[in-house]
């Protein structure tokens, strides 16, 4: 059974329920100093009026200087606590909203490392950035004031509601006579403000992935022209946003007139017949006075509860979406078996997988790579090719059959010593934003100076980089987009070379270099592959052609294997794949396309 949002939170806020019951404490307590002033001024007046037979006299000093010195006093005392007590609960609320912002926060990017791939691949960047950082800073903005409005108008609604039954039972009924439709008008509008506020959090989420989406690929907005239709989506997004919030606002900003004529009337009543019930001698002058003073501090407070009741809902829509991103169960759970050394046998066995809503991309599929093995993969787009890789990194499970790595199945592994084991090197490119050195090293951040500049050597990037301005400690921009496409690429496969896996996955690592750099980098492979399991996958046949063997995929199978020399000799597939490479297929289906840069070069 699903729980409510605030237990949700309270129970996750168990770890600082010490804090939690010391700001709770100081809450109530500065509420019922606020509240003393009105009290303080009752037994002021009666001291006056009775003097000798004044309520204070009962309980000590009978003498008139004597309780207004003692009253004196007790108002310095109460009025220093108070001031103490707004300190403590200010500090206490503020240090704990910070405290349970940042764990929050934490503990949900935590858990989204652990999730699946498909997680992030099903969202938008920007959906999950507005949980992430605007959902969790709401909830901060809650706990800054929120949770004392809350304690603050509760304290005053039962202590002085208490007083006034005590005091003039008569009189009390007529003044609390509006509380009940407040309350029943409030828990009207809280039902309606969820839902609206609920929207504002989910067109919050569309604007900032749009915004997200947008500034990543503002190249291609450029090159395409694209501004003013771009503009014009975020204005179409934006809007939107402002419309759902203009609804909650509208509907926010309608309480506080409607509580404030139905508190008028326990006011006015309290100011009539308290009035009355003193003229009748039913009442001291000093409690009437007390009576219609604090009359407003009990009811003008419901003229607040619609922004408590505001700020409250804002702040659950926000937990109930970061409690969600919690409670997403991890569909990869961690093996527990650990693998201190990986010689580097990797088998697939009969492998079925499809990603969710679509066809089969591997069927039955059985690849064995041999310890040591250097292997290229090849085949056309949407072969497979790379779903071969994200199993095999366990970014996802298969569905059926298994893979193992020195004749242990990966799902029993640790996944920690399983990615550790692996060194990949994608078609996509990811550098982060920092130096050089700092990417190089990333994932072996304890690396020396001149490890990152032999890894570098390695990968055929030293000269490059030492043209840079700053060398290894210039900045690559985010996503690398400072340096060029094979730059990024050679930076990545020194990255691999430096963790110093037991495999070695290239996927596509040389798609974006020219064919110099190329041979440069293969003769580097020459060297990195050495006693290591390496899996290459490759457009260009150049790539692999030195390989131990090859395996062709098509549509999700392995359709022939061999070496370079085999596979061009069975004249199938794979020689199929080199003569559309070298052109020979082209010009054989299409003579005239060999004029073509004749033509253009003569036009």
């Amino acid at each position: 059974m699903s729980r409510s949002p605030l237990s949700r939170l309270l129970r996750y806020g168990k770890p600082y329920r010490t804090r939690i019951w010391s700001a709770t404490f100081c809450s109530i307590l500065n509420t019922i100093c606020d509240l003393a002033p009105p009290y303080l001024i009752g037994i002021a007046i009666d001291v006056v009026v009775n003097q000798d037979n004044a309520l204070l006299a009962r309980l000590g000093p009978t003498n008139t200087t004597h309780q207004l010195a003692l009253l004196s006093l007790l108002t310095l005392l109460i009025w220093s606590l108070e001031s103490l007590t707004e300190y403590g609960y200010s500090c206490l609320w503020r240090n704990l909203a910070q405290t349970l912002q940042h764990d929050l926060r934490i503990d949900a990017y935590s858990h989204l490392q652990e999730l699946e791939l498909s997680y992030l691949e099903d969202r938008s960047t920007g959906l999950v950035l507005s949980i992430l950082n605007d959902d969790i800073n709401q909830l901060e903005r809650f706990l800054d004031h929120g949770a004392h409005d809350i304690l603050h108008f509760l304290t005053t609604v039962l202590f002085v509601g208490s007083t006034f039954i005590f005091l003039a039972p008569g009189v009390s009924g007529w003044a609390m006579l509006p509380i009940p439709f407040v309350l029943w008008g409030t828990h009207l509008f809280q039902a309606k403000l969820a839902a609206r506020y609920a929207d504002v959090r989910d067109k919050s989420s569309l604007i900032n992935s749009r915004l997200a989406n947008n500034l990543s690929g503002m190249a291609t907005i450029k090159s395409f022209t694209a501004e003013a239709y771009e503009k014009s989506r975020v204005i179409t997004d934006s809007n939107a946003y402002r419309r759902s919030n203009a609804r909650a606002i509208n509907l926010s900003a309608a309480f506080f007139p409607l509580i404030r004529i139905v508190i008028l009337v326990g006011f006015t009543a309290t100011l009539f017949l308290g009035g009355v019930a003193v003229t009748q001698g039913h009442l001291s002058p000093g409690t009437y006075g007390f009576m219609v003073f604090i009359s407003q501090r009990l009811l003008w407070p419901f003229t607040e509860l619609g922004e408590v009741v505001d700020e409250y809902q804002r702040a659950m829509a926000s937990v109930q979406r970061a409690m969600g991103l919690l409670d997403t169960p991890i569909a990869i759970p961690q093996g527990e078996y650990p693998i201190p050394t990986v010689k580097g046998d990797v088998r697939f066995e009969q492998v079925t997988f499809a990603y969710p809503g679509r066809e089969p991309v591997l069927q039955q599929l059985s690849l064995s790579i041999p310890a040591g093995a250097t292997v290229g993969i090849v085949g056309a787009t949407g072969s497979g090719k790379s779903t071969l890789v994200k199993l095999l990194l366990r970014f996802y499970d298969v569905q059926r059959g298994q893979i193992t790595i020195d004749g242990i199945n990966i799902q029993r592994l640790s996944l920690t010593d399983l990615r550790r084991s692996i060194g990949w090197v994608s078609q996509d490119v990811f550098l982060f934003h920092g130096t050089v050195a700092e990417n190089i090293a990333y994932g072996g951040f304890d690396a020396s100076k001149e490890q990152i500049v032999q890894a570098a050597k390695l990968a055929e990037a030293h000269g490059f980089i030492e043209q840079l301005p700053q060398g290894y400690g210039t900045l690559v921009g985010e996503r690398g987009q400072k340096l060029s496409g094979g730059q990024r690429q050679r930076l990545a496969i020194a990255r691999a070379i430096l963790k110093d896996p037991p495999i070695l996955v290239l996927d596509e690592a040389t798609s974006a270099v020219d064919n110099e750099t190329e041979a440069d980098i293969q003769r580097a492979l020459i060297q990195i592959t050495q006693n290591r399991t390496t899996i290459v996958i490759a457009h260009r046949l150049s790539t692999i052609r030195h390989a131990d063997c090859i395996h062709v995929m098509a549509q999700g199978e392995i359709v022939e294997s061999g070496t370079h020399e085999q596979l061009l000799a069975q004249d199938r597939a794979y020689a199929k794949l080199r003569r559309v490479q070298s052109g020979d297929a082209v010009l054989a289906t299409n003579p005239q396309s060999s004029n073509f840069f004749s033509r253009s070069s003569r036009s």
